[in-house]
Order: structure tokens, then sequence, then C-alpha cells
């Protein structure tokens, strides 16, 4: 008999291909998978198909009671990379010296080019570490630049990358021009603009984040990388929030460096991640440890780590098969169909502010709401208070209220107890302006 994992596993190569009935299914398993070969061409219905996605969170074994919807900080894991993860730091336990550095380091490579794969680049630009902070830091302090250069980058971008560039200007003098974006915006075309007018002679590197994190806008980092490109500017994107959320490939952006957290949209272990460096640009960055040829063109210069969990790293894999059993294309449909069926329900509501485009070109599962009269911080307070849903609280110039991420373990039925929440806060804030006036 065939379980549910056993099920998504071999799934998982057919996910993006013609899909073909393999012999090991139950009946109950092949009426989905019948379902799926139906509607593969149509991510959008498949959004929607409750029963499909009913499977994928009987894979979770996220709290009953407390509605986690911050899966923008970090996701759980679903339970097939959790054993996974468990098995192999049980392996190392074993005679930990020699199971991880002889056994379980020698599978790196396999993962390098499973993760390539998938991010549709060649395995030698791929190196894999523990966050998006620490891939972009790596970049941001191993560029050769020198008093006076320029760096673009925008308020809207993450803190810890923005600490970063600030220790460089502090450091070597370099100058960091800033962009204060109008978000959200449904105009690429100007926020295009935006970064081109600000580029000089003295411009060496544009500084880009592919989704925002304080709003969930998705920027058009290829046609900022392109002109970027065309007055010699490198571009560094940060795909925290992008990979495995959004469907694309790391060249599809045109950018020369990315580096990702892959215990976000991924869902794999704690403390993954890995960063991308487009081959002929390699020896351009300094190893940000100890490396034998810092200076060198072998992307494995940036691995050089010490001691780390080895178990983390090798349960990526089984993230990897999970997230293709389901298919980039029908996951990102889902997160924007759940995104939008909380949102369209609030927006109109009186005081309600929605901070996000509805749009899929625009948002796809992060999205930012608020109440007039309540600042970010006290709503997150009272949703968690009163109604146990976790958030996190947004606050950034006129963007001030709680960031709301779903994932595919999220169900409408849930997000309607979001729904309620909003709509009641909303009316008691409302009812006391009102009082106050009278």
């Amino acid at each position: 008999m065939s379980t549910r994992r056993t099920f998504f596993r071999q799934l998982g190569a057919a996910a993006t291909t013609p899909l073909v009935l393999p012999d090991f299914l139950t009946e109950a398993n092949r009426s989905v998978f019948q379902r799926l070969q139906h509607t593969a061409s149509s991510p959008q219905q498949i959004a929607q198909d409750e029963d499909f996605w009913s499977w994928i969170k009987a894979e979770y074994t996220v709290s009953p009671n407390i509605l986690n919807l911050n899966n923008g900080g970090v996701s759980p894991q679903p339970k097939l990379v959790q054993d996974a993860h468990i098995r192999f730091y049980q392996y190392c336990n074993e005679a930990p010296s020699y199971y991880m550095w002889r056994i379980l380091d020698q599978g790196r490579e396999s993962l390098r080019a499973k993760l390539a794969d998938l991010s549709g680049c060649s395995p030698d630009e791929l190196a894999i570490n523990r966050n998006a902070t620490e891939g972009l830091n790596t970049v941001i302090f191993g560029l050769t630049l020198k008093p006076g250069d320029e760096v673009i980058l925008a308020k809207q971008d993450y803190p810890n990358m923005i600490n970063a560039w600030k220790q460089r200007e502090k450091r070597d003098g370099i100058k960091l021009v800033w962009l204060d974006l109008k978000l959200p915006s449904e105009n690429e075309e100007e926020l295009v603009r935006h970064y081109v007018s600000a580029f000089t002679s003295k411009t060496k590197v544009v500084h880009t984040t592919h989704v925002v994190n304080w709003s969930g806008q998705i920027m058009p980092v290829r046609k900022i990388a392109d002109a970027a490109h065309k007055q010699g500017i490198e571009v560094i994107c940060d795909g925290a929030h992008s990979f495995a959320h959004l469907e694309y490939k790391i060249p599809d952006l045109g950018c020369d460096y990315y580096a990702t957290s892959l215990h976000k949209w991924l869902c794999a272990p704690f403390g993954s991640g890995m960063m991308y460096v487009r081959k002929d640009k390699i020896r351009n960055i300094w190893a940000l440890l100890s490396s034998p040829e810092p200076d060198g063109a072998d992307i494995r210069k940036f691995e050089s780590l010490g001691t780390r969990s080895f178990a983390a790293e090798m349960a990526i894999g089984t993230a990897v098969d999970f997230h293709l059993s389901i298919g980039s294309a029908r996951k990102f449909a889902r997160l924007h169909y759940l995104k939008n069926y909380w949102a369209e329900k609030v927006k109109d509501i009186s005081g309600v502010n929605l901070f996000t485009s509805l749009k899929p070109e625009f948002a796809g599962a992060l999205a930012v709401v608020g109440i007039t009269g309540m600042k970010g911080p006290e709503l997150e307070s009272e949703l968690l208070g009163t109604y146990k849903i976790h958030t996190t609280p947004i606050t950034l110039g006129p963007i001030d209220g709680v960031r709301v991420t779903p994932h595919v373990y999220t169900t409408p039925k849930e997000l309607d107890r979001l729904v309620v929440a909003i709509t009641e806060l909303a009316g008691k804030q409302n009812l006391a302006t009102k009082q106050k006036k009278s």
C-alpha cells in the first residue's frame, strides 16, 4: 500500500513534466493524480482544489490552535523533511567526525546539482550556506570597492543588508545612494526609472530586493539589471522572499549575485540557504571566511564555514523533492490565491488599509494590512492575544500594519478567522473614532 508520503516522493519527478499514471498508486491516490493530470495546464484551477491541498496540509505538523500567518519569517517543514533531518542527525551521532566529514560531506555535490537544476543555473555557480544574510554579506564585503564608489540601494531593502552596506561606507568610504520607493506600485517602468535616474559614472553596484519584505512588492529586477548592465554596473539581488515562492529561474533575473534562505518558502531545515554568483564573477568576490584561494574562481571557496549542521544541509534535498511534487506554478498560484482570498474580503471595510497589490505580477503570498488608528504592533498584539493569529508588525514610512503570509498548508477556512478578526477590530476602531468625535 502506497502511503501519502510515498505518493509525494514519487510524484516529485512527474510534477513538472507530462503526467503519466504510475503503477504504485492506490485507487484513492489514483483519483487525485488523475485530477492533477486534467488540471496540470491550469495552476489557477488547482489552486482552488481543496481536496488536493488538504493532502499537502496533512504533511505538516503545525499547531491546530495558533494560526501561523508569519511564514515569511521562517516556514515549518513538512514531516518528510523533519524525518530526513532527524535521520541524518542520528546518523551523525554514531561517529560525528566520520559520518559528517567522510560520508555526509560527500553528498554536497549531488545536493548542489539538485539545487542548480531547480534554480536553472550551473552547479558551479551555487554555494550552499546558512541563509540569505550570510550569502549577501559575503558579496557585499567581498566586492572590491574604493572610496567614492557609489552603491544604489533602497530604504525598503532588508535591514541586515542595509547595515552591511553602512559598515562598508564607514570602513571603506564608499558612497551610498538612497532611494525611497513609493510602495505599493503597479508601475514597473516607474520603479525602474527610480533606479536608473540615480545612475552616475561613479555607480558600481545596484542592490535590489526581489520581493520586498515590508510589503510583498515584487520588484522588476530583470529590467533594473538590464539597465544597469548597459552602463557597466553590477547587480545584487536579495531573493530571500522569492525563491520557491514565485515561479522563476535565477538567471531570469539577470543579476550578477544572488542569495536566498531555503528555510522560508522552500520549507527546508532552519538555518539553510544558498548563494549564486555568475560564473565569470566568482573571482570578483573575496571569500568572507578563510579559504585556500579567497580570490579564486571556485564557488566552493564560499563554503569554508567550519563545522555546521550536515544533517540540516542534507535534508534540503528532501525539501526540494517536496516542492517539486507540488510544482512551482501550482505553488505560486495557490499562494497568490490565498493572499487574495482574505485581502479581497477586507480591502473595502471602512478603516482597513491594504499596502499590497492584488495582482499576481506585483505580489504573491505576502501582504500588509493595517487599521486606521491602530499601530502595527498594537494590531499584531490584538490578533495574537484575542484571536490566536500570529503575524508580524510592519512599520516603515506610510506602511503601518501587520504582514500576513500564509503557506501551502494554510486553508481558506483558517483565513476566514483572520477576516473575522480584522472586521471586528476595524469595527471597534471605527466606533471609538465616532464616539470621540461626538
